[in-house]
């Protein structure tokens, strides 16, 4: 099972990130679940979403501390948030900067692979909105391979209707973007 752990603010798409992400493994025929993780947020605020795939039923229902995956997508969290608290030593750790990966892993202070892609600058030049959501889907999976690409494609435009294709060109920009380093 590979757990994946998602740290946004409030109205940024995190939820909805989880979400798309268990529905393209579920269209692979995987066992897949989301959810976030409520409490007194609001709009600009922290929040959390959770994504477990499996190719067996998934019994678990808790929260996620040791995830093999953490997908960040507001970059000003990184120094407000200890995002990599439980982070697998073979785990990977994907966000969005405008920062160097070099110069965000010594912010971060981890050893672990990390992918880094500016999402706030190509959701704002494809989308019209630095809403970062299907653009760090992008990122994960080139970080991942955790699920086709092909795989997204029914999910986004089941939940974004008409502006489906530049949700997914967003997300395609960013799968050409990421940087990886160890």
């Amino acid at each position: 099972m590979i757990e994946i752990r998602f740290h946004g603010r409030g109205g940024q798409g995190a939820v909805t990130s989880a979400e798309l992400l268990a529905l393209a493994a579920i269209e692979e025929g995987k066992y897949a679940q989301a959810f976030p993780s409520f409490g007194p947020e609001r709009r600009g605020a922290p929040v959390l979403a959770f994504c477990r795939i499996s190719d067996q039923p998934i019994k678990i229902r808790a929260n996620i501390y040791e995830p093999d995956l953490v997908v960040v997508l507001d970059a000003s969290l990184l120094k407000v948030v200890n995002v990599a608290a439980g982070l697998k030593p073979e785990g990977i750790l994907v966000t969005t900067s405008s920062d160097s990966p070099e110069k965000v892993k010594e912010t971060l202070k981890i050893k672990n692979r990390l992918g880094v892609v500016d999402a706030v600058k190509i959701a704002r030049e494809v989308l019209g909105l630095p809403i970062t959501n299907t653009t760090m889907l992008g990122s994960l999976l080139k970080a991942s391979g955790l699920v086709k690409k092909e795989s997204f494609i029914l999910p986004l435009k089941g939940r974004f209707g008409r502006v489906a294709e530049k949700n997914i060109s967003a997300f395609e920009r960013a799968y050409q973007e990421t940087i990886l380093i160890q």
